[in-house]
């Protein structure tokens, strides 16, 4: 074997490591690489020009950027030669697609979080009535599993009230492989909702089967790969929706988010009530607005104890401990960011915060992970 014929083995090989970041495989897996062809350089001991001729899965991909950057430097990284890269892309044919996709959707026949052995953690967050800032808490909730290096996806389960994508600033739509969606990528997060397809300014008016059915869809005929977490922002109350994820994901955890007034804590208890009637377990509870911070004093303007309250009664309800997992300031930072399209929770770069409410969800997300006793 000559020289160049191993350098081209050796780089399809270090090409394997190289992962699609859609379809969390390998770009060699896919079948992307075309053709890899060294040629020594004129003039020049151990240096070759290494064109790489790379098929993307659709023409003008967004992460077509970020797919070649690795490839040339894990061509340009070589150890034993110095190589040169010229990476060329070009789109899949129409047939090399089909039969990729066909081979992808025969791996998920059926709902990919259902399967034994399944390693996601699930985690449904649910509220009795809207208004107390769930969707607000699964957004930044997200956004720190990814900032911790999870694999994270998240579903806008609330098909009414569709906010994820506004709270991560997407504007785009999942792309369409032969059928198969992949999920918009923000901050870390991949995302499907709604939203994205029907738009921000059109009401939605589904009945219970056809709210299950977008439930399934999102489930099976987007492509999540296998992450570790995936969260799921439920509808307020206990209607469809909720009994459809209980069906559909009965290893799902409920995260039931509440404020401090008991107007809004009693009517959360029933939300974790479902817990009686449905395959599902109650992980804990989230009382956001506790307090607003004034000069260093905790002003609790919608009162306190709420999410006490919700922990005590679905432990003793249910037979088993709902802990109070974590206090939420009201910030009007929150808010701001969070609608300008940046979970508030990270830095401008992407990074968690490090003060007082970074910390905060850090530590929601750590006790989360942890496995209940």
């Amino acid at each position: 074997m000559s020289d160049e014929h191993t350098i081209e083995a050796r780089i399809y090989e270090r090409l394997s490591k190289v992962i699609d970041p859609e379809l969390g495989r390998s770009v060699t897996d896919l079948g992307m690489i075309a053709a890899i062809d060294a040629t020594p350089v004129a003039g020049e001991t151990n240096t070759y020009d290494v064109r790489v001729r790379v098929e993307l899965t659709v023409e003008g991909c967004p992460l077509s950027q970020t797919i070649t950057n690795q490839i040339n430097g894990a061509v340009a990284s070589y150890p034993d030669a110095t190589l040169i890269p010229s990476i060329e892309v070009g789109s899949m044919s129409q047939d090399k697609l089909t039969q990729l996709v066909a081979g992808l959707k025969a791996e998920r026949k059926q709902n990919p979080f259902n399967k034994p052995g399944i390693k996601t953690r699930i985690f449904a967050i649910a509220s009795g009535k809207g208004g107390v800032g769930k969707s607000s808490v699964t957004a930044n909730l997200a956004a720190t599993f990814a900032a911790l290096g999870y694999d994270t996806a998240a579903i806008d389960a609330d098909i009414y009230g569709f906010s994820l994508p506004r709270l991560f600033g997407v504007q785009s739509q999942p792309t369409n492989l032969n059928g198969m969606l992949m999920p918009v990528t923000a901050w870390g997060v991949k995302l499907i909702s709604i939203g994205m397809f029907a738009g921000a300014d059109r009401a939605i008016l589904w009945r219970g089967p056809r709210l299950q059915r977008s439930l399934e869809q999102f489930l099976s005929d987007v492509w999540w790969g296998e992450p570790d977490v995936l969260l799921l922002d439920l509808a307020p109350g206990t209607g469809d929706m909720a009994i459809s994820v209980a069906q559909a994901l009965p290893n799902a955890e409920l995260v039931v988010v509440t404020t401090p007034q008991p107007s809004a804590s009693d009517i959360a208890v029933r939300s974790g009530l479902v817990a009686l009637q449905v395959p599902m377990k109650v992980r804990g509870v989230v009382e956001n607005m506790s307090y607003y911070e004034h000069k260093g004093e905790k002003l609790r303007i919608f009162g306190e104890g709420g999410g006490a309250r919700v922990s005590e009664q679905l432990t003793h309800s249910l037979g088993y401990e709902v802990p109070l997992l974590a206090q939420l300031p009201l910030e009007p930072e929150l808010r701001e960011t969070g609608e300008a399209g940046r979970p508030a929770v990270l830095t401008k770069e992407g990074a968690l915060r490090s003060d007082g409410i970074g910390e905060t969800f850090k530590n929601l997300a750590e006790s989360l992970m942890r496995l209940p006793q």
